[in-house]
């Protein structure tokens, strides 16, 4: 059994690649069975730091199965092969085990330890469940990085003074407003960051807050958390102006935020600074707007610096979580390594079931020979117990006469055999 990752992340690719080779919700369902020729069982991970597959394939020796995906993915997103390939990474057995459990645990993440990569890792799960594309290896490997991460978070201080990319971006916005109380901020989307931005913005006092959303009815039931106002995303352009803060993060397959809106807004504001920070992928807000004055535009690459300054009060935490990682995927592998040694265990119920007609063959004959059914049964008790003990008291003979210990100690837990004294 083989176990594959195949993908990009804020480690590899800048967000320009990232966002082309991003998959929505709706397109994963496509991408799960388009690759159904490439490995049996599949799940894909797509998030704004990162796409990447997991994949399981039985065939020990499949080594066309990451550059087949690989050249799948170009064809599906329009790029070129030879361009991609310089931001893919790809891991396979043991590292690629250890690569997961790292992402779910959240020691892969841009901001160290951060929990939602965990709620992320589930529902493409969840996708993959409902799509019948996993099977039982990669069942339980993310049954293996989910508890892993419960494990982390509960026995170190991984979580420790929360911190992610929304706390990353309302950290920003203080330092260039220092105080927030008369400050408008504009969330555009009411997904989990939007709701974590708004929790921070609501924290340190934000002055009034509106939330921007496709479904108004799920912006208004954020809205309501933090007393702010629910707008749709086609009224943006007509508040834009209102914004001291933007922050967007939607699953938008192109920018729903241009230039010329911005410029337009500029001017109703009197060139008044506006702070925004664009942390979806594919972006929100077209890269143009960033030479606008006026204007600072973020994008989750540049909140690295800032995050980085987090980083290092977690990183102790983090050692004493990658040791955890790793006795978790010894554990993995063991199991999976159990899984290929099935087949010994059903040649030898075949074999035995071969003894056992064999023998049952011949009892009939002793019956139309006159013999006894207790004479029978003897028989048949008798040569089976022969049959059955004869290959294990061959090689335990040999063992003992050769020394080898180890195998005897083998045979008598095999055979659930008390240990004699000699």
């Amino acid at each position: 059994m083989s176990i594959f990752v195949v993908g990009v992340s804020h480690h590899t690719a800048p967000v320009d690649v990232r966002e082309k080779i991003a998959f929505s919700a709706e397109e994963l369902e496509h991408a799960l069975k388009s690759i159904s020729d490439i490995a049996p069982e599949r799940v894909i991970l797509s998030t704004c730091n990162r796409t990447e597959f997991y994949l399981a394939d039985p065939a020990d020796s499949s080594t066309e199965v990451a550059p087949r995906l690989t050249q799948w993915l170009a064809r599906s997103r329009h790029i070129e092969a030879s361009k991609l390939t310089p931001y893919l990474y790809i891991h396979q057995n043991q590292e690629a085990v250890k690569h997961i459990l790292r992402v779910v645990s959240g020691l892969d993440s841009m901001v160290l330890g951060e929990p939602q990569i965990l709620g992320q890792v589930k529902a493409s799960h969840q996708q993959a469940l409902q799509q019948k594309t996993t099977g039982s290896v990669l069942n339980r490997l993310m049954q293996y990085s989910f508890t892993t991460a419960k494990k982390i978070r509960t026995q170190t201080a991984i979580g420790a003074n929360p911190v992610s990319v929304a706390y990353a971006a309302v950290s920003l916005a203080k330092q260039i407003f220092t105080r927030l109380e008369k400050q408008t901020a504009l969330l555009v989307g009411a997904g989990e960051t939007i709701e974590l931005v708004g929790k921070h913005l609501h924290s340190h006092g934000i002055g009034h807050m509106i939330i921007a959303n496709r479904s108004v009815d799920k912006a208004q039931h954020l809205a309501n958390e933090f007393s702010g106002e629910a707008i749709a995303l086609t009224s943006i352009t007509e508040r834009l102006a209102e914004a001291d803060i933007l922050i967007s993060s939607t699953a938008a397959p192109i920018p729903i935020i241009g230039k010329g809106s911005v410029e337009r807004a500029l001017r109703q504001r009197k060139h008044r600074p506006v702070f925004m920070v664009d942390i979806a992928v594919p972006r929100d807000i077209e890269p143009e707007v960033s030479t606008l004055d006026d204007v600072y535009l973020y994008t989750v690459d540049d909140l690295q610096s800032v995050i980085e300054e987090n980083r290092q009060s977690r990183q102790q935490a983090a050692d004493q979580a990658e040791h955890m990682i790793e006795q978790e995927v010894s554990a993995y592998m063991s199991w999976l390594r159990a899984q290929s040694q099935l087949q010994l265990i059903r040649d030898y119920r075949a074999q035995s079931n071969l003894l056992k007609e064999d023998t049952l063959q011949k009892a009939p004959k002793l019956l139309n020979n006159g013999k006894s059914p207790e004479d029978a049964l003897e028989f048949l008790a008798h040569t089976l117990t022969n049959k059955l003990s004869h290959a294990p008291t061959a090689a335990m003979n040999k063992a003992a006469h050769s020394g080898n210990i180890q195998l005897l100690n083998a045979a008598r837990d095999l055979l659930d055999l008390k240990d004699t004294e000699t």
